[in-house]
């Protein structure tokens, strides 16, 4: 296996905190066996938003999951589980409840998916998805909030490299590279002052950049738009697995 990350010259230590096992409010009409996890949701198009999707297990075997949002004023944000990870992308596995923009909150409780396959506890917490939660039923294409789950989840172990200016004045920023739990990780892009409407192909190359080298690793196109870029890593252009250190 190749180490991902000697084509980087600046190193700086980043540790983000985001599945936890925590206490939660007890299921209405459920009897609750004290298990929960608790994946975070970030903000998409509103940064004003953000909030937390907890998992509880209940005596019967099914699952309860409480979406709690902040920032959310009104409407109803339909809410679904996805297969995969969010930078890949993938179909829905799982309807929620509406959440309600009123309270921020929504409580679906379930043992099987949509297509009727039943689903444990400790499947749906291990489970190869993410949470979208949309704008309306009417623009499911805006995402208000979105957070992967299951193996998909960061570690909380991440390193973070700098982006220096080249060939176009003041185009600098960041590549941060998060472990997930299946040990995978979240590559994501961040630059300041690019070009709007432009999408910019990204790459990892091998060797320093003083010697230059052929590409090991290519990124999901930076939107110019946002700035932005996220792409899932779990093995080199050429097939070969990689790792985090």
């Amino acid at each position: 296996m190749r180490n991902l990350f000697r084509a980087f010259l600046i190193v700086l230590p980043f540790v983000l905190l985001s599945c936890s096992s925590d206490d939660a409010m007890q299921p209405v009409g459920q009897q609750f066996t004290g298990d929960t996890v608790t994946f975070d949701l970030s903000a998409v198009s509103d940064a004003a938003i953000s909030g937390n999707a907890t998992f509880m297990e209940n005596e019967d075997n099914s699952i309860t999951v409480e979406i709690q949002l902040n920032g959310t004023n009104s409407g109803m944000h339909p809410a679904h589980i996805h297969f995969n990870n969010a930078a890949e992308g993938g179909d829905v596995a799982l309807t929620f409840e509406p959440v309600d923009g009123s309270s921020g909150l929504s409580t679906t409780t379930f043992s099987t998916l949509d297509d009727g396959s039943a689903i444990t506890y400790t499947e749906a917490v291990n489970f190869d998805g993410y949470i979208n939660v949309h704008l309306s039923a009417e623009e499911q294409g805006t995402l208000v909030a979105q957070g992967d789950i299951g193996e998909n989840d960061l570690t909380g172990q991440a390193k973070v490299f700098e982006l220096g200016e080249k060939d176009v004045e003041g185009l600098m920023g960041t590549a941060t590279i998060e472990e997930r739990v299946n040990g995978e990780a979240l590559a994501t892009l961040k630059l300041e002052n690019t070009p709007d409407g432009g999408m910019h192909p990204a790459h990892i190359h091998m060797n320093t950049v003083a010697e230059s080298g052929d590409i090991a690793f290519t990124f999901n196109s930076v939107n110019g738009a946002t700035g932005m870029s996220k792409t899932n890593v779990a093995t080199l252009d050429d097939g070969e697995n990689v790792w985090l250190c």
